[in-house]
């Protein structure tokens, strides 16, 4: 079996940039052959911090929430940016989501409770899944959220018996499936016919259950919801799925009277994993979306509604490395070169679970051509643990330190603790400082709750 051909170069002017595109955070550039991020030395920040490490660009994160807001702000004016947390959430990203201005989306009473101890203001705040425990919803409706997302005709029960047993109405969404086909891994397609999400549109089954939730005393029905998938290059399907809402929109008030305030667009835009790709832009999601709108509604003789969207991945991915340190060199002539680091996936379980692809440079060469072709693989007791297969990197030697991009959505939020691995810190670099805002888990953390 012949090694594959090396990918293209990592770096065209090693004095000072990196070339692999929209992959980098927007900070990222090289001095004196040392990859920095928000002005901050990559390998000296692992030399002291210690690998593996999560390593997000505060000034990118910021970036792009602001990105989305202007975006959407110019093409429908009101519209609401609603962070999605479960691709990247601590106290840190709390607090940060909340000065640029954005609304969170939560999917679970842990990342509700985060939202809470950090001080984020509770009627900005969404709550979402498919599942949500009756303890869950009690949490939410106490806090004061500012809606539900309904997910079946279940919880919309459950929902109104626990707003009745607190005194209040609850606003909430009905999430709708509107059986459009996103072109995407299809682990991560949420807006199909074939999906465990929301009410479905076959049959008249989601426009049948507006009564329901119109007859339900402790309930009011503020808005529709619809997630169609994520990683998404091609946009057109979203103007496809805002159609087919804007429809039910038009329905709901010809049968029942009332207008639909909010429409909910779901997760934004794709991003590079690979120089290669090529992903949509914010502006160009803004504006596919908003347009369909207007243009449905005009259509249907309908009042546009406030629109919301629920980036996440877009946000925090490129925004985030991981850095590691190599620790074994295994060459099978003919077959593979195998570089070990000091993690795998226990911090990123994306490769091994959808086959996910991510550029590396080995920080300490970043000036240096990425000439080999290797897998960089992990630490753990499984044949599939690896960050990178078959990946472009420098020539690699014991103590590099490699930084992987795009680590930023997802792989914190789907850490573990397997082979009893402690999950990394997580530091945040800005203007040339460095500041750990999730502490490395100990051993004895490992053991905490055990009796």
């Amino acid at each position: 079996m012949s090694l594959p051909a090396p990918k293209a170069n990592a770096v065209a002017d090693g004095r000072t940039t990196l070339q692999l595109g929209d992959v980098l955070p927007r900070t990222a550039q090289v001095r004196d052959g040392h990859l920095f991020i928000g002005g901050v030395d990559m390998v000296e920040l692992a030399h002291r911090q210690g690998t593996a490490l999560y390593v997000y660009d505060e000034e990118d994160l910021r970036s792009r929430i602001r990105e989305y807001r202007a975006a959407f702000e110019a093409h429908h004016p009101g519209s609401e940016i609603v962070y999605a947390s479960k691709a990247f959430l601590n106290k840190a990203m709390v607090r940060l989501v909340a000065e640029e201005g954005a609304s969170l989306d939560v999917s679970g009473g842990g990342e509700l409770a985060c939202a809470l101890a950090a001080g984020f203001p509770a009627n900005r705040v969404y709550v979402h899944g498919n599942n949500k425990t009756p303890q869950e919803l009690e949490e939410a409706v106490a806090a004061g959220v500012s809606a539900i997302v309904l997910d079946s005709r279940i919880e919309l029960a459950r929902v109104d018996r626990i707003a009745r047993e607190h005194g209040v109405v609850q606003d909430v969404y009905m999430r709708i499936t509107p059986g459009v086909e996103a072109d995407t891994h299809e682990y991560i397609r949420t807006g199909m016919e074939d999906s465990k999400f929301g009410f479905t549109m076959r049959d008249d089954f989601a426009f049948n259950c507006v009564a329901d939730v119109l007859k339900a005393k402790n309930v009011r029905l503020r808005g529709l919801h619809m997630h169609i998938g994520s990683q998404i290059f091609k946009l057109r399907p979203f103007g496809e799925a805002v159609a087919i809402a804007v429809d039910l929109i038009a329905r709901i008030e010809e049968r029942y009277g009332i207008e639909i305030e909010d429409l909910d667009v779901g997760g934004g835009v794709g991003i590079a994993y690979l120089a290669g790709d090529d992903p949509a832009t914010v502006e160009e999601f803004a504006r596919i979306t908003t347009e369909a709108l207007r243009t449905e509604c005009e259509r249907r003789g309908v009042r546009q509604p406030r629109v919301l969207a629920e980036p996440g991945r877009s946000i925090s991915a490129v925004a985030g490395v991981t850095l590691y340190t190599v620790g074994i060199l295994k060459t099978l002539p003919g077959i593979r070169k195998y570089v070990a680091v000091d993690g795998g996936m226990s911090d990123n379980i994306r490769t091994a679970l959808y086959h996910a692809e991510y550029e590396a440079v080995i920080a300490n060469k970043a000036d240096e051509p990425r000439t080999e072709v290797v897998t960089l693989c992990g630490k753990h007791c499984e044949s599939g643990d690896a960050v990178v297969f078959d990946g472009s990197l420098q020539r690699p030697e014991l103590g590099d330190i490699v930084c992987v991009f795009g680590t930023g959505a997802y792989c914190r939020s789907m850490s573990s603790n397997y082979n009893g691995q402690p999950r990394p810190a997580v530091v945040f670099v800005k203007d040339g400082e460095a500041r750990v805002v999730t502490r490395r888990e100990t051993y004895e953390d490992l053991m905490v709750c055990d009796l």
